[in-house]
């Protein structure tokens, strides 16, 4: 699951959101909705989704989670808040857990706390190093990283901080995960916006094997990387995006002596890859649209991203000017 942190804005899906432009609405495609493949149209819908997955809590059913509130710690102040008869509707009880779970991420500042380094610099607080200011150049870039297309990392509406995603979805022919014990079989494929978890848009080929962009807020603490986790290092999902097309060798399989490009999408779809957006334009074969330098330049800008620089939002950085704690002699 994409992170739980800097959620509250995300919009409801839909199939064209329209941005404003220089002289007409833009259609971005689609846009919002909560999990990898937006089919949660709120944080309570979409807290349904790990208690009942057979691959996450795997609880079989409503009853089993309503059970387990009413026989814990909570049972008391859960029946204090939605009434004293919550328990004997378990539809409503179940409803009301992610209710419950919603109002905390929402109201709660961990899931939301704005205490990076860049937003400390955002504020006025802090300066970027030499280095961050190289990597956040090269993130704007729109030949070289290009990461701001759709990591939008400018203040959103009233001033709020930068989200560092559009909510959008993209075909970004991540390669296939053999750890992944479904894809044992050779015929199951995770398709994203049309299935095989969702299935409202299962005749939309267009989409498939598009997946939802994550907000890059504490990207460099994730040590796990795309819907299907298939890389483990910023490193190499760095790699990956510049070394896609331009040395696709290093990242797909040869099968019967050819190169099987997108192995994680049936070859019919794969023309919904983005092959239009730097850095995934190049032709095999080309320089990658990043050398070495650049993308280490790039990961200490991302790093900048990550919470617990200060001990409030936007405020400077805590460790440098904390006091030495020990006592004086």
């Amino acid at each position: 699951m994409p992170s739980l942190r800097y959620l509250t804005f995300t919009p409801l899906f839909s199939r064209h959101f329209y941005t404003p432009a220089s002289e007409d609405s833009e259609d971005e495609g689609p846009t919002g909705g909560f999990t990898w493949d937006g089919a949660s149209a709120s944080l309570h819908q979409q807290a349904a989704t790990p208690l009942l997955h057979a691959n996450e809590m795997a609880n079989p059913n409503e009853q089993a989670v309503v059970a387990k509130i009413q026989h814990g710690a909570y049972a008391q102040g859960f029946a204090q808040v939605f009434g004293a008869s919550i328990f004997q509707r378990t539809g409503l009880a179940f409803e009301d857990i992610g209710l419950a779970l919603e109002a905390f991420q929402m109201e709660d500042a961990s899931f939301h706390p704005y205490t990076s380094k860049f937003d400390a610099v955002m504020s006025g607080h802090d300066k970027l190093t030499l280095q961050e200011i190289r990597g956040y150049a090269l993130f704007n870039n729109p030949q070289k990283g290009n990461c701001a297309k759709c990591h939008i990392d400018t203040p959103g509406p009233g001033g709020r901080p930068a989200a560092f995603t559009d909510y959008s979805f993209a075909a970004l022919g991540v390669p296939r995960n053999p750890e992944i014990p479904a894809n044992r079989d050779a015929d199951y494929f995770d398709l994203g916006l049309c299935g095989p978890y969702r299935n409202d848009l299962t005749h939309e080929t267009s989409y498939c094997g598009m997946f939802k962009t994550p907000t890059l807020r504490n990207v460099a603490t994730r040590t796990v990387f795309f819907h299907n986790g298939r890389f483990h290092r910023l490193e190499d999902v760095m790699h990956f995006y510049v070394e896609r097309d331009t040395r696709s060798w290093k990242w797909y399989p040869m099968v019967a002596g050819s190169l099987d490009e997108f192995d994680d999408l049936p070859p019919r779809y794969r023309d919904n890859i983005d092959h239009t957006d730097a850095p995934l334009d190049r032709p095999n074969g080309t320089s990658p649209a990043l050398n070495e330098a650049e993308i280490r330049d790039l990961i200490a800008f991302l790093k900048t991203l990550d919470d617990g620089y200060s001990a409030t939002a936007g405020s400077p950085e805590v460790s440098s000017r904390l006091q030495d704690p020990r006592p004086q002699r």
